[in-house]
């Protein structure tokens, strides 16, 4: 991913990877502008529904699915450690959050909650019916 540089490594400002989110999804929509605004992760942030899935090594199936996180390697994260990776990359405390989340019994409680959220954000506030994920 051009423009991309490894954690670590990257100038303040520039991105480390790239967030595909479900651009139809009102909750979805309102939570990456929550995250932007609180979080501040050096990312981008891509509906999937404009991107380029193939590039990015998604399928419409993933996306679909979970929220993706693409870092600057090309590795991808799915769902509830999306998040954690996303936040890694964000203003403090955000980073030591993020890698708290990332701890092997933490992840799975992560990961669970992530699935519950997603299930149900048709039902959270600032959902719509395009939220609904489909059986």
């Amino acid at each position: 991913m051009r423009g991309l540089v490894p954690l670590g490594t990257r100038p303040t400002g520039e991105a480390t990877g790239l967030v595909v989110f479900d651009g139809d999804c009102a909750f979805c929509t309102r939570s990456v502008d929550w995250a932007r605004r609180w979080i501040r992760p050096q990312v981008g942030f891509i509906p999937w529904q404009r991107a380029d899935l193939g590039a990015l090594g998604l399928t419409v199936e993933d996306c679909s699915a979970a929220l993706q996180f693409v870092n600057s390697a090309g590795v991808v994260h799915a769902g509830g450690r999306a998040v954690c990776a996303m936040l890694e990359v964000g203003r403090v405390p955000w980073p030591l959050v993020g890698r708290l989340a990332s701890l092997p019994g933490v992840r799975a409680v992560m990961d669970a909650v992530y699935r519950l959220v997603a299930r149900h954000r048709h039902r959270l506030p600032g959902a719509s019916a395009a939220c609904a994920l489909q059986a």
